[in-house]
């Protein structure tokens, strides 16, 4: 069996050598739509990668509020909302954050009320900034150095902000830019502490902190008739022995501000990720299977290439047939033919994705593509599906064909 395969592979190759051009050509059909494949996917746990990193750093003493159910659809249209920028309904209110304040062992609360709008100074009018109204304990539940000046703290004035590096930039040409005052919903602020740069949009959070600026909640909730329309809130235990007895208690104070209602989701440790993380699957798979159609039509070529190597084989077929070999001995050798085909294209595919999604990542992101071996089982498996599903027709044709009348139509 061994020998008969290698002689398989030995007809495969001169076959394929003989047209080169014609065979060239079907392979890069699979490989275009197998690298496609390679970039959507090495790319989207890239940016996974992100929050689950950022979740591991975080010591298992943070939790994350958001409003909705704590089913998939619900958190995913809650990031969603909030990577947008939009000012959404929520159920949190600011009788949990002052209820969850109140709770034994917990460091530090966070609520985030993120409104839309844009903001001016002097020189420039950058739009779509994402304007985020916090407490101050938002330095102690989230990762935020400062590069100059301070953070919103309980003696700052409401009037005061502050702003991230590339937006102090968009703003007034410089990355330091305190003391400076800028305008958003007819209100001027002045600029009180610039963030460093991060340089990664992606977050636990939601928040492009480089192009972000940050108010009081008080000021917030003046955008907003006086009401503070939260979309998320951060805790910090003291320790992680700590954390279960806070985050029961956590839930039962919401479920009774709430009347027993659970419009309420909390995050913790992998929890926190799994809504960004099956945002961007989610995505991934939808784009996936755009990228496919590609497939078919490389698929489609390998069908091609084969039926016209069958028609113009007929004479070999019937040579073989007479000399003793089996119909699955004539399949194998077309499939086989089909399979190289396609297990070629998808190697150059493997290589190719990730020339493109390096390429793509170090110009247009902020991080790079993950390397996995899953990666590497779909782009291979995808390659032998087709490889069989485009091939086994061809193969099958050929080995129905009458020896006797296959000799004759090409004596």
């Amino acid at each position: 069996m061994r020998l008969l395969v290698g002689h398989h592979l030995t007809n495969a190759y001169e076959s394929l050598r003989s047209n080169r051009m014609r065979t060239a050509l079907t392979i890069l059909g699979v490989t275009i739509g197998i690298s496609s494949i390679v970039v959507i996917l090495s790319l989207s746990a890239g940016a996974a990668q992100i929050v689950n990193n950022q979740v591991d750093q975080l010591g298992g003493t943070i939790a994350v509020i958001r409003p909705g159910t704590p089913d998939r659809e619900s958190q995913i249209n809650t990031i969603t909302a909030n990577i947008s920028g939009s000012e959404m309904t929520s159920s949190l209110t600011e009788r949990d954050v002052k209820d969850i304040e109140d709770i034994d062992h917990v460091t530090a609360v966070a609520p985030i009320m993120i409104l839309g709008g844009s903001v001016s100074s002097d020189s420039s009018r950058p739009r779509n900034i994402q304007i985020i109204a916090t407490t101050p304990g938002m330095t102690d539940v989230a990762t935020i150095p400062m590069a100059e000046g301070q953070f919103i703290d309980t003696v700052t004035n409401d009037d005061t902000a502050v702003i991230g590096h590339q937006l102090s930039i968009d703003l007034f040409g410089t990355d330091t830019s305190v003391g400076r005052t800028f305008t958003t919903h007819g209100v001027q602020f002045t600029v009180i502490g610039i963030l460093k740069r991060q340089n990664n949009p992606i977050n636990f959070n939601n928040v492009d902190f480089d192009h972000a600026a940050i108010i009081n909640l008080q000021s917030g909730k003046g955008f907003n008739q006086g009401i503070a329309t939260i979309q998320q809130i951060n805790i910090r235990a003291t320790s992680t022995d700590k954390f279960p007895e806070v985050l029961r208690q956590v839930n039962e104070k919401l479920t009774r501000n709430h009347h027993g209602e659970k419009d309420f989701v909390i995050l913790t440790d992998g929890d926190l990720a799994r809504p960004s993380t099956q945002l961007f699957s989610t995505v991934s798979a939808s784009l996936t299977a755009v990228a496919s159609i590609s497939l078919i039509v490389g698929g489609i070529g390998i069908m091609n290439i084969l039926l016209v190597s069958v028609t113009e084989r007929t004479r070999e077929i019937g040579i073989r047939k007479a000399l003793g070999a089996s119909n699955i001995h004539i399949v194998w050798q077309f499939l086989i033919e089909s399979l190289v085909m396609s297990l070629a294209g998808g190697i150059a595919g493997y290589f190719a994705g990730y020339i493109i999604a390096f390429s793509i990542a170090r110009s247009f992101l902020t991080f790079d593509p993950v390397f996995g071996w899953s990666i590497v089982g779909a782009s291979m498996g995808t390659s032998l599906i087709v490889g069989i599903v485009f091939g086994l027709y061809p193969a099958i044709l050929a080995a129905r064909k009458n020896p006797i009348e296959a000799l004759r139509q090409f004596h």
